[in-house]
C-alpha cells in the first residue's frame, strides 16, 4: 500500500478528503513516536519459531492531536504512551500469531480501538530472521476507518 493523496483543500475543521482511502481524515500534524520496543514473542510459520520466544522490534507513529494536553501539561488530556507501551508489550508476548502482517495489525488496533489514536503507522521486524539481513518486517497504517 503506497501513501495517500491528500486533497489540496482543507475543511474549516483541519480535516482533508484522503482520495485513496475515500475517507475524510483529521489532518492533526502532531505525532507520538515509539521507536525500537524490544520485545520477545513467538511469530512465525515454522516449528522452531513457535518452540521459543524471539526478538520482535516495534516502532509506532502515532498521529492525535495534543494540542489540550499542551496547554493543561495533564496527562490526562493526551494519549498515554506508557500504557499503549504496556499494552502493546503485553500483546506480543502473548500473542503467538504466524506472521508479522497479522501482530501489525493487533497492534495498529489496539492504538486506535483502545488508546484513540486517529492514525497509526506500525512496523514489525523480526531482527536476523534473513540471512544477510539485519532485519525483516512490515509497516502498516491505519486509520480510525479501519476499525469501525
Amino acid at each position: 500500500m503506497g501513501a495517500s493523496i491528500f486533497s489540496a483543500a482543507a475543511t474549516a475543521n483541519c480535516e482533508m478528503l484522503d482520495k485513496a482511502r475515500g475517507e475524510i481524515v483529521s489532518m492533526a500534524a502532531d505525532k507520538i513516536l515509539i521507536r525500537d520496543l524490544l520485545v520477545r514473542g513467538i511469530i512465525g510459520l515454522n516449528d522452531w519459531e513457535r518452540e521459543k520466544k524471539q526478538d520482535i522490534l516495534v516502532n509506532l507513529v502515532l498521529e492525535v492531536d495534543v494540542r489540550a494536553a499542551a496547554l493543561s501539561d495533564d496527562i490526562e488530556d493526551s494519549l498515554n504512551y506508557r500504557s499503549l507501551t504496556k499494552a502493546v508489550v503485553a500483546h506480543v508476548e502473548t500473542a503467538s500469531r504466524f506472521l508479522v502482517e497479522a501482530l501489525a495489525s493487533d497492534i495498529a488496533r489496539i492504538a486506535i480501538v483502545e488508546f484513540g489514536a486517529d492514525r497509526v503507522i506500525v512496523r514489525v521486524e523480526k531482527p536476523g530472521a534473513l540471512r544477510f539481513a539485519q532485519s525483516v518486517g512490515v509497516e502498516v497504517e491505519r486509520s480510525r476507518a479501519d476499525f469501525s
